[in-house]
């Protein structure tokens, strides 16, 4: 997990936290029958008490699925306003489904309209499985009201497993933090959320399927810039494979439930910086979750590249070493070979002299001056027991930064992938 006093020491993890720790929300997840397994919870629901301001950002993939041309529809063109909940199936991704599937995503959101009480576009959507395979309504109309008997401010948990597809395990956070600024003096906010992510992994202005919640006070347009720009600090800088999914979806809402009545939060004030720090430990501390949790992965990877050109060379540099197939079996196979990383590094198209170029592997100077540095091979074995294995490059060629999460590379995924549909 991520050391959350290198943004705020105020900023605390809530116990067990998740997408329903912020007050004003509740969530369940159950059995609809989008899977087999009738012990496999396959469907959840995170519903707002009351409209709420709410924000989505989306895969960039024109291959996109019903679900996502949905929401933007629902949203409107600035991605965002007011909502009261969203339903997310797993199993079937209801992508390359055609009219039928935008068919079942609209009616999806006419069912839980008429549950919730709200209008169709005041819900969102999202699906996660297998492409191109046709999604059934009957599992909403009875899985719809079935979640909506079990909606509670303890469901957050089984939302997190029903959204699951290859994960291992659920993906939940969330921090509380009592504000400094003297307009919500004595307030103490709230942000949690899950998402689910494993295999397809290389989200471009979005995430996998992520649902983010806060009890503070924004409003639409105002959550949308927040959303977006932490977005692009994180879940923006995992890549499990290189693959940007046609599904990628993630929705934040604000139910202004711990401080209501008074004026929303406005961008360029302190109590934005406040919850946008909060926002991004969640967003970070969850798209590492995705990284480690890579199909077949046993280590998360975490390449940091310095002395770029511009920080946008420096993310190009450092997705090269992190999709690179041979440094990630490297990695699988504890084999501390720094010429994989400078290959990745040269071939990525970002200006450097290789004789200013410095690589060190879990702390070690592997390289200095583009040339080997000797180093104890047996230390080296060691240290590749460790959970998390941080490579890091500097090209010596200007003051460009990033940071960017993956996993490594074993066996396991090409059997995970290879019988994905069986």
């Amino acid at each position: 997990m991520i050391d959350i006093n290198r943004f705020d020491a105020t900023v605390r993890s809530v116990p067990d936290g998740g997408v329903t720790s912020a007050k004003g929300f509740k969530a369940a997840g159950v059995h609809a029958g989008f899977r087999k397994n009738p012990e496999r919870l396959d469907m959840a629901m995170v519903v707002a008490d009351e409209l709420c301001a709410g924000a989505g950002v989306f895969t960039t993939n024109r291959f996109c699925a019903a679900p996502v041309t949905v929401c933007r529809e629902n949203l409107g063109e600035g991605g965002c306003g007011m909502v009261r909940g969203l339903v997310v199936n797993s199993g079937n991704a209801n992508a390359a489904t055609g009219e039928e599937g935008l068919s079942v995503a609209r009616e999806t959101c006419d069912i839980a309209s008429q549950v919730l009480a709200c209008e169709h576009n005041q819900v969102l959507v999202a699906s996660t499985g297998v492409i191109g395979v046709p999604l059934p309504i009957g599992s909403f109309e009875t899985g719809i009201p079935q979640a909506c008997d079990e909606l509670s401010r303890s469901g957050g948990a089984a939302a997190a497993r029903a959204i699951m597809t290859t994960d291992t395990h659920p993906k939940e956070y969330a921090v509380s933090y009592e504000t400094e600024t003297l307009e919500y003096v004595g307030s103490t906010f709230t942000v949690g959320g899950m998402c689910k992510g494993s295999g397809m992994i290389m989200p471009n202005m979005a995430t996998m399927i992520c649902c983010i919640t806060t009890d503070a006070p924004v409003e639409p347009e105002t959550l949308h810039g927040l959303l977006s720009g932490v977005v692009a600090k994180t879940f923006n800088k995992v890549t499990v494979d290189s693959d940007t999914s046609t599904n990628d979806t993630c929705i934040m809402m604000a139910s202004g439930a711990a401080a209501p009545g008074v004026q929303p939060i406005q961008e360029g004030t302190d109590a934005y910086e406040e919850l946008e720090r909060a926002v991004r430990i969640v967003c970070e501390a969850l798209a590492r979750a995705i990284a480690s949790d890579g199909e077949g992965a046993s280590r998360l990877v975490t390449v940091n590249v310095t002395g770029a050109p511009s920080d946008e060379d420096a993310d190009t540099a450092a997705r090269a070493v992190a999709n690179s197939p041979l440094v990630k079996t490297a990695i699988a196979g504890r084999d501390c070979n720094w010429g994989r990383i400078a290959m990745a590094l040269g071939k990525c198209g970002v200006a450097f002299d290789q004789r200013d170029v410095s690589i060190d592997i879990m702390d070690i100077p592997v390289c200095r001056g583009g040339l080997t540095v000797p180093f104890d091979e047996d230390e080296a074995l060691r240290r590749f027991e460790a959970p998390e294995i941080i490579i890091t490059a500097d090209l010596g060629a200007g003051d460009g930064s990033a940071t960017v999460w993956t996993c490594d590379l074993t066996h396991d995924y090409v059997s995970i992938n290879g019988d994905y549909r069986s």
